[in-house]
């Protein structure tokens, strides 16, 4: 049994690691088209954050769970997986890590990626509303989280088998659907860190409020359809 400040090390450097990977793979795009060169394309971007979500879950899940995600945190507390202070610990966690990561990233990446991207920081496309983009990032964050419960949670699933697998395609898929509309953080931390450093703060509250609102949900329906008969642990 691991305890709270060894989970939240696992949360902070799992969420140190999708954000710097995340963020890290749209400087890296705009750095290319800098040059004049082909960027990543939003395939690669996709890929990058599905195999940072997939790897770090399987590296630290056995510890912390691998939430990695205020939006999967809320999920378990709202389910009463999580308490209050542990879920507000695992938040204070990943937002930590996001900044840092963000930080990083602005000390070494070349300006004309970091300044042109903000970091990496999701955005609204031009013609979309912030009601749309709070309406897709919280399908989007259904999506993960109840595949989140489905193989991590439910002692039925397959969590030593493929939860990070299936969570990071699911995070893959979200960033390919949506990524054009919204930059797909589906994971406030994802928005969060690179829009503190880089002063980016267009739109935060789709970020927060869409991913808030699905995690929620998946994590209630999940709990209440399928888990009835699995009380939470105490």
């Amino acid at each position: 049994m691991y305890s709270l400040p060894q989970k939240l090390v696992a949360e902070f450097v799992g969420t140190f690691t999708l954000i710097f990977i995340g963020a890290g793979s749209i400087c890296a795009d705009q750095y290319l088209r800098s040059l004049n060169q082909p960027g990543l394309g939003p395939l690669a971007i996709a890929l990058a954050a599905g195999l940072a979500m997939g790897v770090m879950v399987t590296a630290v899940g056995h510890i912390s769970g691998g939430h990695l995600n205020p939006a999967v945190t809320i999920g378990f507390w709202v389910t009463r997986r999580l308490g209050t202070i542990q879920s507000l610990c695992y938040w204070f966690a990943q937002l930590a890590g996001a900044v840092f990561a963000a930080y990083v990233l602005m000390l070494v990446v070349p300006d004309s990626a970091s300044t042109a991207s903000a970091l990496g920081t999701p955005s609204l496309a031009s013609d979309f509303t912030r009601l749309h983009g709070m309406a897709l990032e919280a399908i989007a964050s259904f999506f993960l989280v109840f595949v989140f419960f489905a193989t991590a949670v439910d002692d039925r699933g397959a969590f030593d088998k493929i939860a990070g697998f299936a969570i990071g395609l699911t995070v893959m898929m979200d960033v390919l659907v949506i990524g054009p509309f919204t930059g797909a953080a589906i994971n406030p931390a994802r928005a969060f860190g690179p829009a503190l450093v880089s002063y980016h703060w267009a739109n935060q509250g789709v970020y927060w409020v869409g991913p808030l609102i699905g995690g929620v949900i998946a994590g209630f329906l999940y709990n209440a359809i399928f888990l009835r008969d699995q009380p939470p642990p105490s």
